[in-house]
């Protein structure tokens, strides 16, 4: 029974019992019977008018109860004269202004981020308690390969191979992780309290441009300053080389053999060392590419027929396998020919004899790619995280100039590419032409 009711029913037994005792006393007296119904009317208009003002203040408290109960805040009351009721009234007022502003300042705050987050140029993902990815905005997707169902519940090992770089990351660190096709990515694993319970969330920020830009104008001024120097050391030394050969003819004809050939010798090695700077200052002095439509199928063909003396005197086995609705590409058909010719000449490096150099140009996945894949030994552990970065080669005595030259080729044709392959091989070169 609720407290109104119980209220009542207390009145009613009350007047009740009043009633009753005025019955007796009317029995003896008549004029007991005015008396009594006297104090009864009286008694009833003061309980009639207490039991108002009481349950206007349980109405009040059980109304406001329903209102927070279903998050109801833009009601409120009116004050109704009764001091104590206006009182709860006004702090409940004001209670339900404070609690409506905060929602909406809450509300707006939430579209604020949830824009953020959806147009924000870095990956943000964020993890549960138990570790498992439950948001990832787009940017953060894209670098997955994912879209958000494939993602959710997740845990980042299982996302990819920038995934597994993830999860092996520590609370505050930061690693620039190697993706397909050159690209690179810094990563960021940072932690906040939920509920009394710690969470982790990780920043991504694509560098690739970034890098390759500042990287580039890094080495452009290098060689440079290189080619400045040695330019000038060598024309000097030329100079001064050839005079001296002038003297060889006052000189016995042994004697003079030795000198002339040392001198040679001299001349040939700063030949050698203009030819050496030369081939790094091809890679400042790029141009950027004339594009033209050109098949696709007929770039293959060629680099198959360019490498063919190449594979035959190393017992090489080309493997030419060339879809014929490839279409035509926009390209600068020299300097991709250049890039494709030094891919494969690494192949074949790689290989060294008696192997397959396979060159295949297809669809796959809905775009076309052209693959130059080699049975060499594979790309080590240590050397992925170097790929693509200038200069750096795997070779005893290479200089990088090969795939660096290749990477800014691709680059400028807005052509994706990757290098991969196992230890043990096989070792595959794609450039995505879509």
């Amino acid at each position: 029974m609720s407290l109104r009711a119980r209220f009542v029913a207390y009145l009613i037994a009350v007047h009740a019992l009043m009633a009753a005792t005025a019955a007796l006393l009317v029995r003896q007296s008549p004029y007991w019977l005015l008396a009594a119904e006297a104090v009864l009317v009286i008694s009833f208009v003061i309980g009639l008018v207490l039991i108002r003002g009481f349950l206007s203040s349980v109405s009040f408290i059980e109304d406001s109860a329903q209102l927070l109960e279903d998050s109801d805040l833009m009601s409120r009351y009116r004050e109704i004269g009764q001091p104590s009721v206006d009182r709860l009234i006004r702090v409940f007022n004001r209670m339900v202004d404070s609690l409506r502003d905060e929602r909406v300042r809450l509300q707006e705050q939430q579209q604020f981020l949830t824009r953020v987050l959806k147009e924000s140029p870095g990956g943000i993902v964020v993890l549960d308690f138990d570790g498992r990815i439950e948001m990832a905005n787009p940017s953060a997707l894209r670098l997955l390969q994912a879209d958000a169902e494939t993602v959710r519940q997740k845990r980042p090992g299982d996302c990819g191979a920038i995934g597994s770089q993830l999860e092996v990351l520590a609370d505050g660190e930061t690693h620039v992780a190697p993706l397909w096709g050159g690209r690179r990515v810094r990563v960021h694993r940072g932690s906040f309290v939920d509920r009394g319970f710690r969470r982790s969330f990780f920043l991504l920020e694509e560098l690739t441009e970034e890098l390759r830009q500042s990287e580039k104008a890094a080495y452009e001024k290098l060689i440079r300053m290189l080619s400045h120097e040695v330019n000038n050391t060598v024309g000097a030394s030329n100079s001064l080389l050839n005079s001296c050969l002038t003297y060889g003819t006052q000189l016995a004809a042994d004697d003079r053999r030795d000198f002339e050939h040392a001198i040679g010798v001299v001349i040939a090695r700063t030949a050698q060392l203009n030819a050496f700077m030369r081939s790094f200052a091809d890679v400042a002095r790029l141009p950027l590419p004339q594009k033209t439509p050109v098949p696709i199928a007929d770039v293959a063909t060629d680099l198959v027929r360019l490498l063919g003396g190449e594979s035959e005197r190393r017992r090489i086995r080309l493997v030419e396998d060339v879809a014929a609705d490839l279409g035509s590409a926009a390209m600068d058909r020299a300097q991709l020919e250049q890039a494709l010719v030094n891919i494969a000449k690494n192949g074949l490096e790689a290989i060294g004899a008696d192997g397959t150099l396979t060159i295949r140009a297809r669809w796959r996945d809905g775009v076309r790619v052209l693959e130059v894949e080699d049975t060499g030994p594979g790309i080590a552990p240590e050397a992925r995280p170097q790929l693509f970065t200038p200069f750096f080669s795997t070779k005893e005595q290479g200089q990088g100039i090969g795939l660096t030259l290749v990477q800014e080729i691709l680059a400028n044709h807005k052509f994706g590419y990757a290098l991969d392959g196992p230890p043990g091989g096989p070792t595959v070169f794609t450039v995505v032409f879509d």
